[in-house]
């Protein structure tokens, strides 16, 4: 068999119980442009992984493999109740893998396709466990750059105050390892265009503030139920971002407080400087325009949404054992 074929040729079924690096593949779970993710059997530990195949011709690109393990290796490093767990990174028959926690639920790309707006006591809920989860990785000198609805995952919590347990995922494939690899160029951007910052665009450095202000166009999401900028085609998206401002979110939700909007447009701000200087900064003052009265949104009766995300499922995986660390081998 062909294995680059099969990754990437539209045959996922190819692979199903099939084993690659000591992982049983028994379903594919999402697949991107350079990536393809299959639900795993992890035969040493007895254990559901979520196995990440990158494409192989990442794999052939020296620059890229040495980036991948540095970032991988950093992202492992994170302990963090909100970031997937990254247990093992390496390469097999020239096929670059990430083994990580397993999350059965949903992301909150089809949590928020399937039910649209939220509540801002469940936006902000859920805001609050991805901003600590991208402050974490910020203290760990790692900028996650492509923050997105698809990248945050959904299970189900604990109790009725925490009705979700959301995790931060994909940090070892980032933007700017795909650029050093050919893959992107100036102009080009892996992914959706609705969450990029003004300074990825002009291809200027960036640092944490990118997060912030991806980050804050996915809370519009949450709560508007679309991105703040909606063009026509690309080039006018990328101008919206960095020429226009963002609308008030009070047009599609007079029911919040406008105490909202001013909030919003410092996070969303064009230049990084004028932003606020963390993710749970932003959260905080969200919060705090969400529930002091007015129109706020702490006035609002409880839904079904506030009580538990849909498409979280009832049955929880197993955690993994502490002692399982992340491990880096390279097999050929």
């Amino acid at each position: 068999m062909n294995r680059e074929t099969s990754l990437f040729s539209g045959r996922p079924s190819e692979l199903i119980g099939q084993q690659i690096a000591g992982y049983r593949i028994e379903q594919e779970i999402g697949r991107g442009g350079m990536a393809v993710v299959y639900r795993a059997r992890d035969l040493r530990l007895e254990r559901t992984v979520a196995l990440k195949l990158l494409a192989p011709e990442l794999a052939r690109n020296d620059t890229f493999r040495r980036r991948f393990t540095h970032e991988s290796r950093a992202a492992a490093a994170i302990d963090h109740p909100h970031i997937v767990p990254v247990f093992e990174a390496g390469e097999t028959d020239g096929v670059l893998y990430i083994a990580m926690r397993y999350v059965a639920g949903s992301d909150l790309r089809h949590v928020l396709d399937r039910e649209g707006p939220m509540p801002p006591v469940t936006a902000v809920r859920v805001a609050a466990q991805v901003a600590s989860a991208l402050d974490a990785a910020h203290d760990h000198g790692l900028v996650h750059r492509d923050v997105k609805p698809g990248n945050i995952l959904v299970s189900r919590g604990t109790d009725s105050d925490h009705p979700e347990h959301v995790y931060l995922t994909d940090f070892g494939l980032t933007k700017k390892s795909l650029s050093l690899t050919g893959f992107t160029t100036v102009g080009q951007f892996v992914g959706t265009l609705d969450y990029v910052s003004p300074e990825q665009i002009s291809g200027k450095p960036v640092d944490a503030r990118c997060d912030v202000y991806g980050f804050a166009c996915v809370v519009f999401e949450t709560l508007a139920g679309h991105p703040p900028f909606l063009r026509d085609d690309d080039m006018a998206l990328l101008w919206a971002h960095q020429y226009d401002e963002p609308p008030p979110l009070t047009e599609d939700r007079p029911d919040l407080d406008p105490r909202v909007d001013p909030v919003f447009a410092q996070a969303l701000a064009k230049s990084p400087d004028d932003r606020f200087p963390s993710c749970l900064a932003f959260v905080a003052a969200l919060r705090a325009a969400t529930t002091g009265g007015g129109k706020g949104g702490a006035t609002r009766q409880p839904t079904r949404v506030d009580r538990q995300l849909p498409g979280v499922g009832e049955e929880r995986p197993k955690p993994p054992p502490r002692w399982a660390q992340p491990v880096f081998v390279e097999r050929t």
